[in-house]
């Protein structure tokens, strides 16, 4: 099974990249978040899923483990393709969709094309059992504190509802929530704290 391509990048398309290696093109799959992190002529390392189907067999590309990991877990998700899951990526990092499991932040999907509001619900759910493991992805992130309570989680989910109420998007809604760093606070304090860090 393959893990990583390493090579080459020779051509970026819309949802695509090729690398060369050894002489041979590899057409990889990407998210606009890793297409973001590349150039044309640059040696790069993709980590690579083979999907095979009945009409073809297609190579998807991650900029690293983490990414590459998050895919598997969407598409394990009902109703959650391949291309889906790409869409997430392009809008989400991995990050914040476990911050999205974590706190159920449903309107961080909302800019995510073919994700409406019951799909998200359903992704978040079918996550949640993984809700451990997404802690741990947090810890160490810029911004996020290392633990997060089961009432502290609840708190955070509050203020990124108020602050979807107020007109912002879910996921920078989601993102200044979790930039705010602590424990103690009340769900007043944790929404003004977070709108320092809302774009205008």
């Amino acid at each position: 099974m393959l893990s990583f391509i390493s090579g080459k990048l020779v051509a970026i398309e819309s949802d695509r990249v090729v690398v060369e290696t050894a002489g041979i093109g590899y057409e990889l799959i990407c998210s606009d978040n890793t297409m973001r992190r590349f150039c044309v002529d640059q040696q790069v390392k993709f980590y690579v899923h083979l999907q095979v189907s009945q009409d073809a067999v297609t190579l998807f590309g991650f900029h690293d483990t983490s990414e590459k990991e998050m895919f598997r877990k969407l598409i394990n998700v009902s109703k959650i393709g391949p291309k889906t899951a790409i869409n997430v990526l392009s809008v989400l990092t991995p990050t914040d969709i476990a911050t999205a499991i974590i706190t159920n932040n449903t309107a961080a999907f909302d800019k995510v094309s073919g994700i409406g509001k019951k799909t998200a619900q359903r992704l978040l759910l079918e996550l949640k059992e993984s809700v451990s493991e997404f802690k741990g992805r947090l810890a160490g992130s810029e911004g996020v504190d290392q633990t997060i309570s089961e009432n502290e989680a609840m708190l955070r989910s509050e203020a990124i509802a108020a602050l979807v109420a107020l007109g912002y998007d879910g996921l920078s809604a989601g993102r200044a929530v979790s930039a705010v760093k602590g424990s103690e606070f009340t769900i007043e304090e944790l929404i003004t704290s977070a709108l320092k860090s809302m774009p205008d």
